[in-house]
């Protein structure tokens, strides 16, 4: 069994809880848009996954790729930051979901938190974990914390780490 946790859109913030609410997770899988700095925090945490995305510059995109397909407990998951959600996804996305068939798709660059399943395209987890930094027009910072054991996805849970403008200096 392991715990992932997920986000995306720090934008160069890196809220201090997520240590906490990270924790017990094995690894995390953040989608993209990380910023300066937040990548090499994260890695020396925990086990990290990601992709880059559009602001991100050379330093990350040197280090993560725009896509990630990867196995996680025997479930597949495509990974990358701009691909839209069930129904409205990006057309390059669309066909390599249709070619990859994983059972997970994660992205991020919406800064808008859904997590739904898919029934046209083999009944997929979509899961865009929302803004976790506080750059960008959305109002609460989100993050996911999920479990795989063997095929079976569970405890999925959404964190909200607050309002951006709340975000207290310490």
């Amino acid at each position: 069994m392991r715990s992932i946790g997920i986000l995306a859109d720090t934008h160069g913030f890196l809220d201090p809880s997520l240590f906490n609410y990270f924790r017990d997770c094995d690894e995390l899988w953040h989608a993209g848009d990380f910023g300066k700095g937040i990548a090499e925090a994260l890695a020396a945490f925990k086990p990290l996954k990601g992709v880059f995305g559009n602001i991100d510059g050379s330093d990350v995109r040197s280090v993560f790729k725009k896509d990630m397909v990867f196995s996680c407990e025997g479930v597949n998951i495509f990974m990358t930051h701009i691909g839209g959600y069930p129904g409205h996804y990006d057309a390059r996305v669309k066909s390599l979901l249709q070619s990859l068939k994983p059972q997970i798709f994660i992205t991020g660059h919406s800064h808008i938190i859904k997590i739904m399943r898919d029934p046209k395209l083999n009944d997929l987890l979509h899961i865009n974990p929302g803004a976790a930094g506080k750059v960008g027009f959305h109002i609460m910072r989100t993050v996911v914390r999920l479990k795989i054991d063997g095929k079976r996805i569970f405890d999925v849970e959404v964190i909200e780490l607050g309002k951006k403008s709340a975000v207290i200096k310490k």
